[in-house]
Formats: structure tokens, sequence, C-alpha cells
């Protein structure tokens, strides 16, 4: 009896001290990769590729199994948990739903080594920690010792950091050892999320949503600070317009007011100003190429649009008068140092005073921002260029609005809304491709009444 006893006490610590090493709720395979050194992680490929698949179960009761896969130059081993998806299968009698086990190879708590075909010597080892497969940390051998990676979306958060450790103690370094060992050398803050700081973003969304159908695109409409519908650039009111219809008539600036409105008029009951949006926001030099051309047209007209637009939203909420260079709405934060393209590793500069951010850092830059400012929407102001002229012509004309967040299972989403629709954001990166986005932030907000949003919100 005191033999069952002490095997069942063994066995509850044992899981015990299991559960308290991933408070990261992350399938940990740390345990079976320990035995897999002689096998898999250092026999040659040609004793690997007799390795069939293995399944193995963790301390935990999770299940990973043990695969390998090669490419060109490179073999792969995975080390992967078990998922269960939920497929359509078809037959003669029509489609119905089944669900499957899988074991994807970027699975949260997927563990990757890459081999050199050649040699067979170890290239990287990577860990998937999160439900999004392109944020993962790698470590390559550099000597004995390793290197850190910590990698979003394509963009290096951190490259190249010594760990101080033998590369071969990630061969079966838990996840939480991982965690150790790079806590003060990686910004983890980037990448570390909680899913419960998002409602505010998503109820904005939501409202968004359901106002849409009744947006029409208008050129050069916006609601000025008495609910007129006005033009823009004259400030005159538009006319044949009938003020009791459900549609609401907006440019795409007058879109980005209407939500910044939204906000403002729950707290101050009444509108944005519309005069001091247009206060400059940009010195430029008189005598260069720029400065010639703003004397003719305005060439920052939606940088000084989202740049007083935010402010005005953070005046309204503090009760004080806040400049755009005042209010702390910039967002310039510079988290890339490096990106990876099809030619290598490109060294980046992330942020560009009254410039903005590349468009192709950009879907990066939003996981980051979501992650370090939870709760948080950007307005976008988009600098394109003219090459059809020489010298060519740089403008900002066009503005966009940016709500990023996490899903209840941690997976990064964002919603853009641009010209009185929504877009994903991977279209977005595509459409704009070679362009600049400029950002300010605003804290989201569950008091969100834009205008119209009261007929959609009451036939719920």
């Amino acid at each position: 009896m005191k033999k069952l006893f002490s095997f069942a006490a063994v066995l509850f610590l044992s899981f015990s001290v299991f559960a308290a090493y991933n408070r990261f709720g992350i399938p940990d395979s740390s345990e079976i990769r320990s035995g897999l050194g002689e096998e898999w992680f250092f026999a040659p490929l040609s004793a690997v590729r007799n390795n069939i698949p293995q399944i193995r179960l963790n301390p935990n009761g999770e299940y990973f199994q043990i695969y390998l896969e090669e490419a060109d130059d490179t073999f792969q081993i995975y080390v992967s948990p078990r998922t269960e998806i939920t497929v359509e299968v078809y037959t003669d009698s029509g489609i119905h739903r089944e669900k499957q086990l899988i074991y994807p190879g970027e699975a949260k708590g997927g563990f990757l080594l890459v081999r050199d075909k050649k040699n067979g010597e170890p290239i990287k080892i990577r860990y998937y920690f999160l439900a999004d497969s392109d944020v993962y940390i790698q470590f390559t051998p550099n000597g004995k010792m390793a290197l850190a990676d910590l990698v979003v979306f394509g963009n290096y958060a951190a490259r190249g950091v010594p760990t101080g450790m033998p590369f071969e103690k990630f061969y079966s370094a838990s996840f939480e050892d991982v965690y150790k060992i790079t806590q003060t050398k990686l910004p983890w803050e980037y990448v570390l999320i909680d899913t419960d700081l998002y409602s505010n973003v998503k109820q904005m969304i939501a409202v968004i949503r359901k106002c849409i159908p009744n947006i029409e695109l208008t050129p050069d409409a916006v609601y000025d600070e008495n609910e007129k519908l006005v033009h823009i650039v004259s400030g005159k009111a538009f006319e044949d317009v009938d003020e009791k219809s459900e549609t609401l008539y907006l440019s795409n600036p007058g879109f980005a007011k209407w939500i910044a409105d939204g906000l403002v008029e729950p707290v101050s009951n009444g509108l944005i100003k519309l005069t001091p949006l247009f206060q400059e926001t940009v010195q430029v030099k008189e005598n260069g190429h720029q400065g010639v051309l703003s004397q003719k047209a305005n060439l920052y007209f939606s940088l000084d649009w989202i740049r007083n637009l935010s402010s005005a939203v953070i005046s309204a909420f503090s009760g004080s008068t806040y400049m755009f260079n005042q209010s702390g709405v910039n967002v310039t934060v510079n988290p890339f140092a490096s990106k990876i393209t099809e030619k290598g590793v490109s060294n980046t500069v992330t942020f560009i005073e009254d410039t903005g951010y590349t468009v192709s850092v950009l879907k990066s830059l939003m996981y980051v921002l979501a992650a370090t400012e939870p709760n948080t929407f950007y307005f976008g102001a988009i600098r394109e260029t003219d090459r059809t002229v020489t010298p060519e012509v740089k403008v900002f004309n066009e503005c966009v609005v940016f709500f990023p967040y996490f899903n209840d299972n941690g997976a990064f989403a964002c919603s853009v809304f641009i010209k009185g629709k929504e877009i994903s954001i991977n279209d977005f990166c595509l459409f704009y491709a070679g362009d600049f986005v400029y950002l300010t932030r605003v804290k989201a907000s569950e008091r969100f009444f834009p205008k119209g949003s009261e007929a959609v919100l009451s036939d719920n």
C-alpha cells in the first residue's frame, strides 16, 4: 500500500511540476525530444530516412508526431503536436462535417530542426509558440553556442542575440526554458499577449461594420461640427441632400472623421470642429522641391488631417486642448532591424519622420502594436508617389483606419477601413505595396456612437 501511495504521489508531483513549468499553455515536447538525438537529431540523413513517423505521448497526455521532410539543400525534422480540425467530406449522400486529427509542423507547440543535406550539420532550431506560425523564435549555431532570433511576420524583432547557452541545449529545452534563457535578451513584450484586452476594439469594429451598408462614398464630403454635410475644400454645404435619410455621405477623410466623431460626441455632446483639422503639421524648406510644390497644393493633407483628428479625440477625452506634437498620438516606434526577403536578409529603417512606415512592414508592426498597446486603433495617412512626373512627387492624400487585435484563440487579426469599406490587412499591403503609411494612435472605447449608428444598433 505504501509503495502504491508513493508511486501515486510521484506521479501527481510529476504532473504538477510539468503544469507549473508550462504556464504558457503550450504543448511541450521537451521530454520526448530528450530521447530523439541518436535516431533523429544527430543521425546521418540516410539513417533518418529509414525512420518511420513516430507518435509519442508527453507527461501531460498530449500527442506529438516526429517526422522527416526534405528540401533541395536541407532536411527538416518536426516534432509536432496533435491538432483537431473540422473538414467537409463530400459523399454520394451529400456533404457532412467530421473531425480529423493532424500533426501540422508549424502548430503552436511545434519544434523544428533544420539540417544541411551535404554534411548533416544543424542550421537552425525553431519553436512555434503562438497561434500565428509566422511569429516564432529560432536559434542558430555560432561555434558551439547559440544565437537567438525573434521573427514577426518576416521581420526580425531581434536577430543574432547571444544566448550564452550551447546550441545543443535547445534540442531538448522546453519553451519555458527558452523563455527563461532569453527573457532579458529578447523583446518578448512584442509577441506575448492577453486575449482579454481587446473588447473595446472589437466593439468599435462591430459598430462600423453595421453602419457600412449605409455609407455612400462621396468625394469631398464630410460632416462638420454642426452635423451638416459640407465640402471639405470649400466648407460649403452640399445641396439637394436629404437630411432625414439614413444614408451617410462620406469621403475618405470624412469617413475617418466620422469614426473620430463617434468617440467624441458621447463625451462632449458635439462633433469635432472642421477648421482645426487643416492646421499644418509639417515644415518644409520653401526653396526645396516639396516646398515649392506645397505652395501650389497641399502635399500633406491626410497627414495633417489624422494628426489633428487624433489630437482632437485626445483633447475631448482629457478636457484639455492638445496640439499634435503634444498629445502623444504619433506612432514612432522602431521594433524591427531587418527583414526576410527573397534575396535573403536586408536591413530595415522602420520609421521615417513625417513619412511613416513602409507598407511592407505594416502587418508585422500592427502585430507588435496590438501586443504592446492593447485596445488601441490607428489612423493612417498614405503617402503615395507619382512617378509619372520628373522629379517624382510624394503626396499624402488618402486616409485609412486600422483596428489590430487578437481573437479568443490568440490569433492576430486586423480590420482595415478605407473609403467606407473594410478590407483585409493583406489586401491593403498588396494594393499599396511600395507606399508609406504614417500612423497616429487613439484609445478604443465601448462608448462609440457615430452618426447613423442609432438606427442600425436599435434593430438588434
